[in-house]
């Protein structure tokens, strides 16, 4: 039908369709949906307009939209252990300006983490709606670990009285303490929300500790590790609920797009089975065994490892900027995101770094011996990028390899 009735836009997606089953996908942000979700989101719930909550619209006709978000209200609440979850967030970027606007007024103070030490955008960008808004302080990784120093963010905590504290990272590799971050909020009388927007998947399974316990508010988007469609979602306390909920709506969004809430709900409900614990451990070894392979291969790896699904390399010492690197591996049909650095001496648009995850290339079913062969792609690709017979070769082998694992899993 879509071929048919739009063959422009027929044709780039099938054009995206086939690169996405030909290149080896590394972008930390990224991953495949199961069959069962996308189906969720291209279903007739995109027809239905409903406006506020279930039991509680501002249309008629929403007996069965409200059933669905229910089941995936109460599947978040039980995946991650938390009181309240309101699943309407379009993104991540709506969900944490809806906590900003239930706890803060414009110029009441946030504490972050730096975005060039690993923070988010809307964790306090001077271009971002959250700089502009609010006053916003940042705690920064320690120069000699490149790992959260806590103390560092205490004393940065008593000196400027945040209302609110962010813990979480686009780009940060270790584990986050987030009892730690519980202990300096208290002190300081700041609330605390955590951003599980890379790690969402890992805390669910509990492969990550959970923020449930110490933070006010947990906001996250669904489609990284947790696998489910492109969205937001925020978890908090039941005190929270209803300024949480009134935020969302009428407060920044009118109405929600429920083919992605059944998405979220069917994606909840994957991420509760032992085949999704195997897939996220996977992961982990994934991500250990490709960033120690390329640490074989002379690459620096940022804080000296990872502990979840991503990592950066600082190229420097090869002598590469991340935007060079990034640009040479997409030739070649491996994909990463040139990414700063701590410290970085180098712009945001051109770093020192990549940031590479494996989230992605696991679900199509890699595994560890692959991560080697990857490995030595990446190496070559970068180290032999002048070389166009090489370039070539390599092209031609990472296309056949990477089709030969399927994009969608066979569910």
């Amino acid at each position: 039908m879509l071929k048919r009735v739009d063959q422009e836009i027929y044709w780039r997606i099938k054009q995206e369709q086939e690169k996405q089953r030909s290149v080896i996908n590394l972008i930390a942000s990224e991953n495949y949906v199961s069959k069962a979700v996308l189906q969720a989101v291209g279903s007739v719930m995109t027809n239905k307009y409903a406006e506020g909550y279930p039991g509680n619209r501002c249309y008629g006709g929403c007996q069965f939209v409200d059933m669905i978000e229910e089941i995936a209200i109460e599947r978040a609440r039980k995946l991650f252990k938390v009181e309240h979850a309101n699943v309407q967030p379009h993104a991540g970027s709506q969900a944490n300006m809806a906590v900003y606007f239930a706890t803060l007024q414009p110029g009441d103070r946030i504490l972050a983490m730096n975005l060039r030490a690993g923070g988010h955008l809307t964790h306090g960008r001077e271009a971002n709606f959250s700089g502009k808004l609010y006053r916003c302080f940042f705690y920064n990784v320690s120069r000699e670990t490149e790992k959260i120093d806590y103390e560092e963010v205490a004393r940065i905590a008593r000196k400027e009285s945040p209302k609110l504290i962010i813990c979480g990272a686009s780009s940060y590799p270790r584990i986050i303490d987030f009892a730690a971050f519980a202990r300096i909020a208290q002190e300081v009388g700041a609330l605390l929300m955590a951003d599980i927007a890379h790690i969402s998947g890992l805390v669910a399974t509990g492969l990550h500790p959970s923020p449930g316990p110490w933070c006010d508010f947990i906001t996250s988007t669904t489609h990284k590790t947790l696998r489910g469609p492109r969205g937001g979602m925020i978890l908090c306390r039941k005190q929270y609920a209803q300024a949480i909920d009134s935020a969302i709506f009428p407060g920044l969004q009118g109405g929600p797009l429920l083919h992605v809430i059944a998405g979220k709900a069917v994606a909840f409900k994957e991420a509760m089975s032992p085949a999704f614990s195997v897939y996220q451990r996977q992961v982990l070894n994934n991500a250990f065994i490709l960033s120690k392979e390329l640490e074989k291969r002379g690459y620096r790896l940022v804080s000296g490892g990872t502990d979840n699904h991503l990592f950066l390399l600082d190229l420097r010492k090869v002598g590469l900027t991340g935007l060079e690197a990034e640009k040479a591996l997409e030739r070649v049909g491996i994909i990463v995101n040139h990414n700063p650095i701590p410290y970085d001496p180098l712009p945001p648009s051109i770093t020192s770094g990549i940031r590479l995850g494996t989230a992605a290339v696991t679900t199509r079913g890699m595994g560890e011996n692959d991560m080697v062969q990857i490995a030595e792609w990446i190496d070559a690709a970068l180290k032999k990028r002048e070389k166009c017979q090489i370039q070539q070769q390599l092209s031609r082998q990472i296309r056949r390899f990477a089709r030969e694992f399927p994009v969608q899993p066979a569910d």
